[in-house]
């Protein structure tokens, strides 16, 4: 999600230190950061900040890794820092604003771009987010004059317009909303922004079916927007089509899989399907994000009462009880969950106060309302009302919440959609989890290593690698003492040396991980893992190397011509998934690999004949068969990679389902 913005953030002159190890550090933090491995990277730039405190840049990057970590105020006073050394740098302004923002400090952050605009009069990012921190605190006429100046300096910036859009619904003005909306389609029918917001704006007005037509637009143009899903799943709610809604959350939960909405909601349409075990997934969900979430609480009872854990069902409707006390529903169900348990006495507590409160309100006494009598089908997400607990749950702002929670210009994430090939698969010991795809991926040569006695750590073959936590950093920090020890004793063991690499590997120390797995290949040549993961290293090398340059071009710098990658350039990779084809004929992940360095090289009939071994030796291989259907539509072959893409999205890959829409017609 990440890497564009953040090498416009990361290409500023980085100083040449005196100390070759300090410049070292500062090498692999930076590229640490890239790969979105925030907790490594704090490491290596508080080693930095350690031995040169006087430079800016350590205190900048790192508050960009606590920003996308979520040390909103850590970030801050790390740019702080940055800008008390060099107060002269836009993006340390930038990123300020945005912890400032993300901690409600809209003053602090308007200031903080004031300041930068100083600099960059010119900058649309800044124009941008300004107006946005003005329109949070409801200064809708500055924002609004903001939002002008942007348009006479950007006058093809369609944000601004649908900024101003969402400011006019604010202020009541719909036709106003409508026309710049309108103005925004007629400069780029293509932006997937712009239909959001027109189906947006047909939510507000309860045109269902004329949201749904427009969000079709929008995935189809910007298929990686969770808020398109939640939004269509909406629509589709309010049509009575249910499965298409529960998908539409599955689609969302692939691309956000912490998103409240997609989860609640997703667990009382499983609720009203029967699907009532998935739907206790869910809501567990929701309770480890929001303990005190009494109707998330109260659902997950009536779920587990009706799947016959009546002891867990009790204790959740009780925990809602003793938070409101006059929710007789709660009664109700907790009655009829103790009488299965043979709790007669508890049951009959219940029952009386259910029978005491219809006394009360045939008598006129506490009479006041409590159930919700406007037929709404939803509910806003702030609406505490217990007898709301079965609605589908909306948003307070749709406009706020769901579509500027991630517009702040210079948020470190890349926001452009791309048409891009699954990863490379790597031999690894941590893996994200997946909600939809759970497959354990089995190699009988891995298996073995695993059950030597010097692989302490179970090695994983995944394309979803996972950030490595503080302990774990430690934890790999600390191994590779334990290795370097060992390997003055015997310095020739291929195993040890994989070991140590891979704990380099995972420190995003790519020099000496190839190193190592070098010397491991030198001691033993028919060790395949050893060169698979050099192949993989060398290629993140080269990414890392490809997307600097670019971005250096892009800033207006002078690349040198050692700094661009050529096509020679991935030989190395190539060669080292030939020697592991050649030693583990059956490893069907090297064939793979060398299909997405084929694709990416252009040769797509190279990459078709690897993805095609692949399948062959792996039918169920699901990334193959997704890299297959996007090499050929590349080569135009629509209708047979589509049926490609198909069978990855049966698989358990999502996302497959996004790009068979966007080379579909859009009915």
């Amino acid at each position: 999600m990440i890497r564009k913005v953040l090498f416009i953030l990361l290409f500023f002159p980085v100083m040449a230190f005196a100390q070759i190890n300090t410049d070292r550090v500062m090498t692999i933090a930076r590229n640490a950061l890239y790969f979105e491995d925030y907790v490594l990277s704090i490491q290596y730039f508080n080693q930095v900040i350690s031995a040169k405190p006087y430079l800016y840049e350590p205190y900048f990057f790192r508050g960009i890794a606590k920003l996308n970590l979520d040390d909103f105020q850590g970030s801050e006073h790390d740019c702080t820092e940055a800008i008390n050394r060099n107060p002269f740098v836009v993006a340390c302004y930038q990123v300020r604003g945005l912890a400032r923002i993300r901690q409600q400090n809209y003053d602090g952050a308007i200031s903080d771009y004031e300041k930068a605009l100083e600099y960059e009069p010119e900058n649309v990012g800044l124009w941008h987010n300004m107006a946005l921190c003005k329109m949070h605190k409801e200064d809708y006429d500055s924002a609004q004059e903001d939002l002008e100046k942007l348009k006479n300096l950007a006058p093809r910036h369609t944000a601004a317009y649908l900024m101003s859009a969402d400011v006019s619904l604010r202020q009541k003005d719909t036709l106003r909303a409508e026309r710049n909306i309108d103005k925004a389609l007629e400069i780029d029918p293509y932006d997937g922004d712009v239909w959001s917001a027109k189906a947006i704006l047909h939510l507000q007005q309860s045109k269902y079916k004329d949201a749904e037509t427009d969000l079709n637009k929008a995935i189809h143009l910007a298929s990686k927007n969770a808020n398109n899903y939640i939004n269509r799943a909406l629509a589709r709610y309010h049509q009575n089509n249910l499965r298409g809604a529960m998908s539409d959350y599955d689609l969302a939960l692939e691309i956000d899989p912490s998103n409240f909405l997609g989860h609640y909601n997703r667990g009382l349409l499983r609720a009203q399907v029967g699907d009532d075990n998935r739907a206790i997934e869910d809501f567990n969900f929701v309770i480890e994000m929001e303990p005190d979430n009494m109707m998330a609480i109260f659902n997950r009872g009536v779920l587990l009462d009706q799947t016959g854990d009546y002891k867990g069902a009790i204790k959740d409707f009780s925990t809602v009880i003793d938070e409101y006390p006059n929710f007789l529903t709660g009664y109700h169900y907790r009655a009829a969950a103790r009488r299965k348990i043979g709790d007669v006495k508890g049951a009959d507590a219940d029952e009386f106060k259910l029978l005491q409160a219809q006394i009360d309100r045939q008598n006129g006494v506490n009479n006041k309302k409590t159930a919700d009598t406007s037929g709404d089908k939803t509910r806003k997400k702030s609406d505490k009302n217990m007898n709301n607990y079965r609605k589908i749950v909306v948003a307070d702002n749709a406009n706020d919440e769901q579509r500027y929670k991630s517009e702040y210009r210079g948020k470190v994430q890349d926001r452009n959609v791309k048409v891009e090939l699954q990863p490379m698969y790597a031999l690894t010991y941590y893996e994200k989890t997946s909600d939809v795809k759970r497959t354990i991926n089995y190699y009988r040569g891995i298996d073995d290593l695993n059950h030597d006695s010097l692989f302490h750590n179970r090695l994983i073959i995944t394309n979803r690698e996972a950030p490595l936590t503080e302990k774990q950093v430690s934890e790999h920090f600390a191994s590779v003492d334990e290795y370097t020890l060992l390997l003055t004793k015997e310095p020739d063991n291929a195993k040890l040396r994989f070991l140590r690499g891979m704990d380099f590997y995972l420190t995003q120390d790519f020099p000496s991980a190839v190193e190592d797995f070098t010397r491991a290949i030198l001691a033993d040549d028919l060790f395949f893992p050893a060169y698979f993961n050099r192949a993989l290293v060398r290629y993140k090398q080269l990414e890392y190397k490809k997307n600097e340059a670019r971005m250096s071009r892009e800033a207006g710098a002078t690349v040198v011509l050692s700094d661009e990658v050529k096509a020679v350039d991935y030989e190395m990779v190539k060669n080292d998934l030939n020697k592991v084809i050649e030693l583990a004929p059956d490893f069907a992940f090297a064939y793979y690999n060398r299909g997405n360095i084929y694709s990416q090289l252009s040769d797509y009939h190279a990459a078709i004949a690897d993805y095609d071994k692949a399948l062959s030796l792996n039918p169920n291989f699901a990334e193959a068969y997704y890299n297959r259907g996007l090499t050929l539509i590349f080569l135009g072959n629509n209708k047979q990679g589509i049926a490609d893409l198909s069978k990855a999205g049966e698989l358990g890959l999502f996302s497959a389902y996004n790009i068979i829409k966007r080379f579909s017609d859009v009915k």
